[in-house]
């Protein structure tokens, strides 16, 4: 996420919420919302067996890799990113190209219907980061609009030497 995104409380439920909804939906063991420095968002399920703050790292470090894979071989980027394992796989997404959205999923689910649900998902989750990015224009349009704003430094020391 860029780092002037400002996450609110309302709109942090509501990520929470539409986590938990695909998690349900996609029938996943566990849903991440990851930035993309790599620092947990939010998360749904079965975080407990996890190590969350290195899921997340290397997660986002996994997303850097294959852009620089995309960007060697001319594509813009590789948007969605799918790992199977034996017992579990690993669904990795980008959402409004500000968040990475990782889903662990096991053989009670499929592929295809993770995807289908990440899409509906994501597009619910795009929907939520541009409020908080009106939110955050208009708080730093609040805060340009601020008396003190306008007071240089020399107006402070013009007050004090007197």
């Amino acid at each position: 996420m860029s780092s002037n995104l400002v996450i609110y409380g309302e709109e942090f439920s509501q990520l929470e919420e539409a986590l938990q909804r695909l998690r349900h939906d996609a029938n996943a063991r566990v849903v991440f919302l990851i930035d993309k420095n790599g620092q947990q968002i939010a998360s749904a399920g079965e975080t407990e067996q996890f190590d969350t703050t290195s899921l997340a790292s290397l997660t986002a470090g996994n997303v850097a890799a294959t852009d620089g894979l995309a960007k060697l071989i001319g594509e813009r980027e590789f948007s969605v990113l799918f790992h199977e394992g034996q017992q579990d796989h690993i669904h990795i997404s980008i959402v409004g190209k500000r968040a990475i959205l990782l889903v662990i999923f096991d053989d009670r689910s499929s592929l295809g219907l993770v995807r289908l649900r990440v899409k509906r998902a994501s597009q619910e989750m795009e929907r939520i980061f541009e409020v908080m990015a009106k939110k955050g224009e208009e708080a730093s349009t609040e805060a340009d609009a601020s008396p003190f704003s306008e007071i240089t430094e020399e107006d402070i020391d013009a007050l004090f030497s007197e």
